[in-house]
């Protein structure tokens, strides 16, 4: 898996890059919360539910389906997220998605099953460059931990902060020749 500190920073450079009147604050702020979502799925190892089971680790949280699930919760929440329904569903979908590509593009770890119920098999993206994040914050404040925050670093953060710059670029720039 990624870490937590990088799941939301895809859909908060997407927000910056389409800015607040596409998408207002409330709605970025529930789409960086879904981003994370997924790895509520954690407390299934304290529940003694195996990491390969369809509700451990990068199972049903982790599917289209969940996705799906939150974007509907959107689409009936649109009014407190500042915006319309389809507009919340489709942005609280996408980022809720967001969190099982970026583990797919990990290195380690069993996939994820995105196709469940219909299909318990797990997968990956056919490249997989970012560092697979140790599971536990003892685990994590570790040189091991510090080579997954400067792999994210490198194919997530500095990705994210060139999309949401550009946009904000793009976004002046188009605002400029209006005025």
């Amino acid at each position: 898996m990624t870490t937590l500190i990088t799941h939301p920073m895809p859909v908060l450079a997407a927000g910056l890059a389409l800015g607040s009147r596409f998408i207002p604050p409330r709605l970025l702020i529930a789409g960086m919360l879904a981003a994370c979502l997924p790895d509520l799925d954690v407390v299934a190892f304290k529940l003694g539910i195996a990491y390969a089971d369809a509700f451990g680790h990068r199972g049903f949280s982790h599917s289209l389906l969940f996705a799906a699930i939150i974007g509907l919760i959107g689409a009936i929440s649109h009014k407190a997220l500042g915006c319309g329904p389809v507009k919340a569903a489709l942005w609280l979908f996408l980022a809720t998605a967001s969190h099982s590509a970026l583990d797919a593009l990990t290195n380690g770890g069993l996939g994820v099953a995105w196709f469940w119920p219909w299909s318990e098999r797990r997968h990956f993206l056919p490249w997989h460059p970012i560092e697979v994040s140790p599971i536990g914050l003892s685990r994590f404040l570790s040189d091991r931990g510090w080579q997954v925050l400067l792999s994210e670093a490198r194919w997530v953060w500095l990705p994210s902060l060139t999309l949401a710059a550009g946009g904000i670029a793009i976004r002046r720039g188009l605002e400029s020749r209006h005025k």
